[in-house]
């Protein structure tokens, strides 16, 4: 294992045994809580094994390959992402009676993100969404924080519901805009709603 650090060389034996038993990798979470270390630092070291060719990353398959013997090995390399059910103000977002569930989502479908850390899930109702391709039932995934920019697609609670809109806002009013020419932006005082996340992906099942 020439060119490993220590750590890189221990992630990489952990990985392989990890595979051996569960036959997929291990999330970025377990290898940080393994390691004792940060997700975004766990992730580091798995980039640079990656530059220095012991494992691989294929978009097509979306998995995580090890290199070393005969036979390199495809495992799916994965971010633990909670499920929300409904939400409150006041409530920690992420507490734990709101998780429904969790999901195990592919890094390649967050190519800019480092880490689970904040990334939350929800289930779509509704087709407000559907000319930014949010259909009813569909799942989005946002990060957890309470600022957006114009044009951002955000998780906010109104009266103590969360709904996914494009968010915009001026000097007067916050507009929460659907993407459906059946329905019409809602327009709130500025402390009218709270900004739960901006929403970075969305997943479909069939």
């Amino acid at each position: 294992m020439k060119g490993l650090t220590d750590k890189q060389r221990n992630i990489l034996e952990y990985i392989e045994e990890f595979g051996r038993t569960e036959n997929m990798a291990p999330t970025v979470y377990e290898v940080a809580e393994r390691f004792n270390i940060k997700s975004a630092t766990a992730f580091a070291h798995l980039r640079a094994l990656q530059r220095k060719g012991y494992v691989d990353r294929t978009s097509k398959a979306r998995s995580l390959t090890l290199m070393r013997g005969t036979s390199p090995k495809h495992l799916s390399m994965t971010l633990s992402i909670p499920i929300l059910g409904r939400i409150s103000a006041g409530q920690p977002l992420l507490a734990e009676e709101h998780v429904e569930e969790i999901i195990q989502i592919d890094t390649n479908l967050l190519p800019n993100t480092t880490s689970g850390q904040g990334l939350f899930g929800l289930r779509v109702s509704g087709e407000s969404m559907i000319e930014k391709g949010i259909m009813d039932h569909d799942i989005i995934i946002a990060r957890q924080q309470n600022t957006a920019l114009p044009g951002d697609i955000v998780v906010a609670l109104v009266d103590d519901e969360a709904t996914v809109k494009s968010f915009f806002v001026s000097t007067e009013h916050i507009e929460l805009r659907p993407a459906n020419p059946a329905f019409e932006s809602q327009y709130y005082p500025l402390d009218a709603i709270l900004i739960q996340g901006v929403v970075s992906a969305m997943l479909r099942t069939y």
